[in-house]
């Protein structure tokens, strides 16, 4: 049963999830559609609304959840993995502007950087990299996300090292 206070209150707050939608989203049409996510997961979740609690925090705070979880859904279905032995096939941005030769000899030095890494290294790094969460990571490679997290940052610190010639540019 639907609560008519629940209602009036939901219907009150359209103007300011609106504005709060295209804040996250910077696409009228999304976020128009975000808009309307957050209000059937609101009516949907009424009953796990408490009374006397902040109601458009309650209902900000599914709209951001909703917001991230269709994100990383799109970043997810974007990214390629590599599935080879080698791991050269990583995810980076090809565009026209990536076809210049220095950009062309800088990626393959990067490449050839993460391939220099240990095996321990190298497949969390460059998972990271396709997208996949830590914890992902740490359930397809059977170990701890704090072991995870601090592998990609020495990797990264690594690469660092490689290629401080790049930063200096």
């Amino acid at each position: 049963m639907i609560n008519k206070n629940f209602q009036k209150k939901l219907l009150e707050l359209q103007g300011n999830m609106l504005n709060f939608a295209f804040i996250l989203t910077s696409n009228r049409d999304d976020a128009y559609d975000l808009l309307q996510d957050t209000t059937l997961k609101a009516l949907d979740n009424e009953e796990k609304y408490a009374e006397n609690t902040n109601f458009k925090g309650w209902v900000f705070t599914i709209m951001r959840n909703i917001f991230i979880n269709n994100y990383r859904r799109t970043v997810r279905c974007a990214t390629k993995v590599d599935t080879t032995d080698d791991l050269y096939h990583l995810n980076l941005p090809r565009d026209s502007s990536n076809e210049t030769p220095d950009n062309t000899y800088a990626i393959r030095e990067i490449h050839e950087a993460i391939d220099s890494f240990s095996p321990e290294y190298r497949v969390p790094f460059s998972m990271h990299l396709a997208g996949y969460r830590y914890a992902e990571i740490a359930e397809q490679m059977n170990l701890p996300v704090g072991t995870i997290k601090s592998r990609i940052y020495y990797a990264r610190q690594k690469l660092r090292v490689q290629l401080r010639d790049y930063s200096a540019e």
